[in-house]
This record gives C-alpha cells, structure tokens and sequence, in this order.
C-alpha cells in the first residue's frame, strides 16, 4: 500500500499539468492579454518548471532527502493550486469588492497577485516532484517486492484512467473557478493520501557531489599565480591500496584547472579541501566544463519544444473541434503528442539496440540529437505552412477582427506538427540525457539528467527573447509587427519560417561541434601509470 499511496502523486501531476496547460486561453479570455504577453508568462513558468530541479538536487543531497522534498512540493502544489483558483474572479469577489464575472474589470491587484504568488509555488511543487517522486517511487517499490507485481499494474491502471478521464472531463468544465478548484481538490487529497505512508528513515545521508565541482574551481583559482608541473604524475592524487593507478587518467585539456591538484609545501591533504583537489576531482570538472560548447547547439531545441505548449495550443484553440457532431476536447492534441514522444523515443532506443550501439554509447546520444534537430527543422516548416493555410481561412471568411469567432478548419490540420514536437521531445530529451549521463562524472548522473532538463527550461524562456527580438526587427521601418494583439491578425507562419532556418543552421553547427568534440569517456578504473609521489616539481616555463 505504501507503494501505491507514492505513485497517486503521479497522476496528480497529470491532472494539474492538464489544467495548467490552459492558462494562456484563461489570461487571454478572462484578462484579456494579447496572446504573445500570455504565452510569455506561460513559458517563463514552464522553463523556471524545468531549471530547477538542478538547484533542487542539490537541496536534496545537501539538507534533505527525497522524502522531505515530496513533502515540502505536495504542500507547495496544494497551495499553488488552491491560489489559482482563489485567483478567479468570482471566488474573492466579496471580499476584494470586485465584480463576480470572467471579464478584466472584475480581476484586481488581489487576484493578479495570488495568480503570480500560485504560478510560483506550482514551479516548486511540479520541480520538487521531477527531482525526487521517481527515486522515492524506487525505494518504495524495494521496500515491497512481495507486492511489488500487484502494486505495479494498480498503479498502471490509475495513471491510465485519471488522466484519461481529466483530459475529457476537465475541458468541458467552463467556470474557471470549478476547473482549477478540481485539480486543487484532488491534490489536496493526495497530499492526505501521502502523508499516511509517510517515512523519512529511508533516505541517504545527504552529500553532493555537485560540491567538488566547486571545489575544484576554487582550489584552482586561489593557486593562479602558481605554475603547473610538467609531469602529471606530480600531481596530488588518492592512489589506490596498491599506490599506482588513478580512477580517471590525466588529460592535458584546460590546463588551469590542473591548479587545483598542486599540492603546496606544507600543506596537508586532509585540512585542505578547498585548496587542493585530486586529478580525479580535476577531471570530472573538465569533462563537465567541455559539454559546454555543444550544449548551447541543444538550446534551440528547447526554443522550439516551448511553441507546442503555447503558440501551438492557442491556435487549436480557436479553430474547429468537432468531428460530426461531435466536439473533441483540445487536450486530444496534447494526448497525441505526448503518445508520440514516447513511441518516437521507444523506436529510438529499439533502433539504437537493434544496430549493435548500447544506450550508454555516446555515439548514440549524438546520432540522436541530430536526429531530433531535423524533426526540428520539419515540425517548424510544417507549423509555418499549416498556419499559412489557416490565414488564408481566416481572410476568406472575413475574420481578421473577430479574434473571439471560431475559424472553420479542424483544429486536426495541427496534428502532424503536434506529432513531430512529439517525436523532437521524446528522441532529443533520451538523447541528450544520455550524452550528460555517458561523458558526465560516473558521481553526477542524477544533475546530467536536471542539466538536461534546464537546458530545455533555458530554451523555453529563450523563446520569450527570441519573440521580442522578432518583434522588434519585424516592426522597423513602419511595417507592421508579426505579433498583433490576436492570433488572426498576426504573422505566426513568418515566425515559424525564422525559427526552421534558425534550426537548420544550428543543424549544421552541431555536426561541425560533435566532429570536433573529444568523445572520451572518462568512467576508466585502474588505469596502470607509473607510480607517482606528491611533491612538487614546478616547471621553468
């Protein structure tokens, strides 16, 4: 039961992502905002959603275990939620003296304030749950093998049904009010359903590795006036029983951070942890250094990731929903995009296995990035002349400044753009989590797969930059801005056309940078090197 009463969080997140994911028709119908100031709020918490989890692992190893850090996101989900809806206007209306109905007039500072006060603690709650729910699902299902089966294919059972019930029942709910109330009622009561199987005695002693990452920039830094030896075996290293091997082998890339390993005359190892580092310590912090260059090509992925949760829905939004007589919900889109991230990135690893490359070769991971830059490039082309033809609609029908009319085309003209975000997400999020977790530290799995994640949250709060800059360079000269203040009346598809060649010519950068990457993986152990001592030999040079 303890096992089932951790994956009921699962679904929570589900149904709140699904109610989130409305957000922009709320601030656009209900606040009135122009939908390029909606889906900047939007992206900016989506990227602050996936950066975190970063700092948060490091909450975790350093003061907290993932129980505490569940906890501490339930709580912070719960009121994240229960603000959202307080943040309606009918709810406070009595209270702030607004009116009751959906319009901007009845929403006032008090509302505006808890919406921005919930979008915060819902970044919290959903980053504290990407750090740490599927480790703590982990160590409940070791705690109960003899019901782990059992307990398996329940939980299988409720992460089908919820979201299969909230992504049909959620959409037709109209007041906004009841919508946002129903996640935060469910949340509510998973957060009860959690604290009854409550245990803290489970988790690690907290450490960090993150830590000798700042170790050893400091170490180098507070040594720079002192001049490296020519020979590496003169370098401070913890040698093993037999005192000739080092884990990671000395590498002659950023000399500078080879400081750290100096070991000074009458200095001792064990009072000088911040002053003095292992050649191994140096190059974990090397090889995470060296990702560097290559992880600003994966940036426009994450740009162009961001523009299905936004600019993608909003369009569904307004378009045709029926099918007959029959009006299908908006998040049918998103269920296809997300049963496409995971075919696409299951047919990856199939594909990989099936050619003889294991899932940890890195030859794989980069062979996968660029598999997932092309369904970049494609969904953008493919985005740009689907909204192309939807002008053309909206002109003939004589809606350019009916922003509010439905247009007549089925909102299913999205669905191949839907499908290739799908499959960009599901192949480049594998791919490129497991180029961190193969060319990363062996100790710093768990941050590559967050530093995976961020740099999707930088490009999604890059996509916020890259439209203002759009909008700037397209509105010079007097000519008309490509972002109006509603959809029909925007250029969308000159939007998507700069962001296709954007990423084809990112493309072509990243193959220029994985050629010249230095693809060694640095998980060696027992290395046979001469043995070396510890003194210190500086050279003349």
């Amino acid at each position: 039961m303890a096992f089932l009463k951790v994956t009921v969080l699962v679904w929570m997140d589900i149904l709140a992502v699904y109610a989130v994911s409305t957000l922009i028709t709320y601030l656009t119908d209900v606040w009135k905002l122009n939908y390029t100031h909606a889906a900047a709020i939007v992206n900016v918490f989506w990227g602050s959603t996936a950066i975190m989890p970063f700092t948060m692992q490091y909450i975790v190893d350093t003061f907290m275990g993932n129980h505490w850090m569940v906890l501490l996101s339930n709580f912070a989900y719960t009121l994240g939620l229960g603000f959202l809806t307080m943040s309606t206007p009918p709810v406070l209306s009595g209270v702030a003296g607004n009116c009751n109905k959906y319009k901007p007039e009845c929403t006032g500072i008090e509302q505006r304030i808890l919406f921005y006060t919930a979008l915060t603690l819902l970044a919290i709650g959903l980053s504290g749950h990407l750090t740490s729910l599927e480790k703590l699902i982990e160590e409940h299902k070791r705690l109960s093998p003899n019901n782990g089966s059992k307990n398996f294919y329940l939980g299988l059972s409720a992460l089908i049904l919820v979201p299969l019930i909230g992504a049909i029942v959620i959409p037709f709910i109209k007041p906004w009010s009841i919508r946002f109330g129903i996640t935060a009622t469910c949340s509510v009561s998973a957060t009860i359903i959690f604290l009854t199987g409550f245990n803290s005695n489970c988790d690690e002693a907290p450490r960090s590795p993150l830590t000798t990452v700042f170790r050893v920039i400091v170490a180098a830094a507070s040594k720079s006036f002192h001049k490296c030896p020519k020979d590496a075996s003169h370098l401070y290293e913890v040698p093993d029983q037999n005192g000739h091997s080092y884990k990671i082998p000395h590498t002659p890339r950023l000399r500078f951070l080879d400081k750290a390993a100096i070991l000074l005359p009458n200095h001792s190892p064990q009072k000088t942890s911040w002053t003095l580092c292992s050649v191994t310590q140096v190059e974990e912090t090397k090889s995470v250094v060296c990702m560097i260059p290559l992880c600003t090509t994966f940036f426009l992925l994450g740009v162009v990731s961001s523009i299905g949760n936004s600019y993608f829905l909003e369009q569904a939004n307004r378009m045709n929903r029926k099918v007959g007589r029959l009006s299908v919900p908006l998040t049918v889109l998103i269920f296809f995009r997300d049963q496409a991230k995971a075919q696409f990135a299951s047919c990856y690893r199939r594909m990989a296995n099936n050619n003889g490359f294991s899932l940890s070769n890195t030859y794989t991971a980069l062979v996968g990035i660029a598999v997932s830059m092309l369904f970049a490039v494609h969904c953008c082309i493919t985005a740009a002349k689907v909204e192309n033809r939807r002008l053309d609609v909206v002109t003939r029908h004589g809606l350019l400044y009916k922003p509010n009319d439905k247009i007549p085309m089925s909102m299913f003209w999205l669905l191949p753009q839907f499908l290739l975000l799908g499959g960009l997400d599901g192949i480049s999020r594998n791919s490129i989590g497991l180029f961190f977790s193969s060319q990363g530290p062996a100790s710093m799995d768990r941050y590559m797969t967050h530093f995976a994640m961020a740099v999707f949250g930088v490009g999604t709060m890059g996509n916020v930059v890259s439209v203002c800059l759009v909008d700037k360079i397209s509105s010079r000269g007097g000519n008309p801005s490509w972002f109006q203040d509603t959809l029909n009346r925007s250029r969308l598809d000159k939007y998507y056309w700069v962001l296709a060649t954007l990423s084809a010519a990112n493309f072509v950068l990243y193959i220029l940078l994985a050629v010249w990457y230095d693809r060694k993986v640095l998980r060696l152990e027992n290395v046979e090197l001469p043995k070396h001592n510890q003194s210190v030999e500086q050279s003349d040079d």
